[in-house]
């Protein structure tokens, strides 16, 4: 019997799970809108209720539709298993709160998107959890931030927008070696550019309303087991009746159970049909986002009204030689960020293009930038705001569009500033 091939990631991206379905032949998964899903016999329905079957029941507990898209992305990540939800954030939730309880610390990167920083320093400070900011780029810092009461260790791949590059190995090495798991926010770089379960993270998390999506039409997140931590130390002795009941599987589904269930967090049947339909071209994109962010990046370099360009693609960015390394030479992602002169010089110059969009998304196909300072981060202190952000800031998304038509956009709008 000949081995069965192992196909390339792009390949699985569109094919993963067409074969195995019993979709009479379709080579898209159909759209199942429905609330609830009836049983045959009583004893059918209880059965799944128990979790002796996977038959599904209730659209905020699963749906066929969202289940293909959960197979798709944990093969895509090199997981055991996923679970999608409704929003990134809805994702982050969840995954942090299946681990946390009141009393509880966690260790994570000082510069974080705006929501997730919120979550951490106020949303979970006020149900008596503990959150320590460190700098990403400095393991020892992230050594000493770790103590008994750490439940984990949370890091972006690429963070937003302080376009920095963690060492995942060395990172999850140090996790590891504390009995906490590495749980890596994955949306900035994609799986197609690097899957942290392979570097050593044990739980991955994306907003697949990004790279993954692509086209800007759904919103979602996702939650990726690796399935390897082990469950049964004695930091994590509350994991014991979810050990028992799916052994290394324990976390996701606790965060099935507890918390995506009851916080309604389920997404609609619609929108995961919209993001499987966006993971076909998710590889051929990223080449594109990726190629065009570098050649945006050299141009923004050159230009005098620009003050600085942070992009990890430079030899001389502090992220470089990690970022080359673990991103196997495939590019630094497609986003950077760059200062012009003042606030209102960033004002005039966003209202001044043509073609790229001023919104607060990124990942999408179409070229995207936005002010953060006083967009997303409008309400924070005003020392919080200068950390995270900066008057002088502008974050460019890029899209797939030809790259001399992005150039001619940044061109035109400087030369009017």
């Amino acid at each position: 019997m000949t081995q069965k091939r192992s196909y390339h990631f792009e390949t699985r991206a569109i094919h993963e799970g067409l074969k195995d379905s019993p979709w009479q032949g379709a080579t898209l998964p159909p759209i199942f809108q429905t609330a609830a899903h009836y049983h045959e016999t009583a004893e059918s329905l209880s059965n799944t209720f128990a979790g002796k079957t996977e038959e599904h029941i209730y659209m905020r507990l699963s749906n066929p539709t969202s289940r293909f898209l959960e197979k798709k992305l944990a093969s895509l990540e090199s997981g055991a298993g996923a679970v999608v939800a409704g929003s990134g954030m809805a994702a982050i939730n969840n995954a942090c709160l299946t681990l946390l309880r009141t009393g509880d610390e966690f260790v994570a990167s000082k510069t974080l998107f705006m929501s997730t920083y919120t979550l951490f320093n106020t949303i979970f400070r006020k149900y008596g959890i503990t959150v320590k900011f460190v700098d990403p780029m400095s393991l020892d810092d992230i050594e000493a931030a770790i103590n008994e009461k750490t439940r984990f260790v949370y890091m972006e791949t690429i963070t937003n927008p302080g376009m920095e590059v963690a060492d995942i190995k060395a990172i999850a090495n140090i996790a590891y070696s504390h009995g906490a798991p590495l749980i890596m926010d994955n949306t900035l770089a994609s799986p197609w550019l690097c899957r942290p379960l392979e570097l050593g993270a044990d739980i991955v998390m994306h907003s697949t309303t990004k790279y993954l999506s692509g086209h800007g039409a759904a919103i979602g997140g996702v939650v990726v087991d690796a399935g390897k931590f082990d469950w049964t130390g004695e930091k994590f002795q509350d994991f014991a009746p979810f050990v028992e009941q799916k052994g290394n599987l324990a976390f996701l589904h606790r965060m099935f159970k507890e918390y995506h269930v009851n916080f309604g967090t389920a997404p609609a049947p619609f929108h995961s049909f919209l993001t499987a339909m966006g993971l076909n071209t998710l590889g051929i994109r990223m080449e594109r986002h990726i190629a065009n962010a570098v050649k945006a990046a050299d141009f923004l370099k050159a230009q005098p009204k620009v003050e600085w360009v942070n992009f990890p693609g430079f030899p001389d960015h502090k992220s470089y030689t990690t970022a080359k390394e673990q991103f196997n030479n495939k590019g630094f992602g497609a986003m950077l960020t760059f200062g012009l002169k003042d606030q209102t010089t960033c004002f005039k110059f966003i209202d001044r293009l043509e073609m790229i969009l001023n919104l607060a998304n990124l990942g999408d196909c179409k070229t995207l930038i936005i002010h953060p300072y006083s967009s997303q981060y409008i309400s924070f202190p005003e020392a919080l705001k200068n950390q995270l952000a900066d008057p002088k800031l502008l974050r460019l998304s890029l899209g797939i569009e030809h790259i001399d038509d992005i150039l001619y956009d940044l061109e035109q709008a400087l030369t009017a500033v």
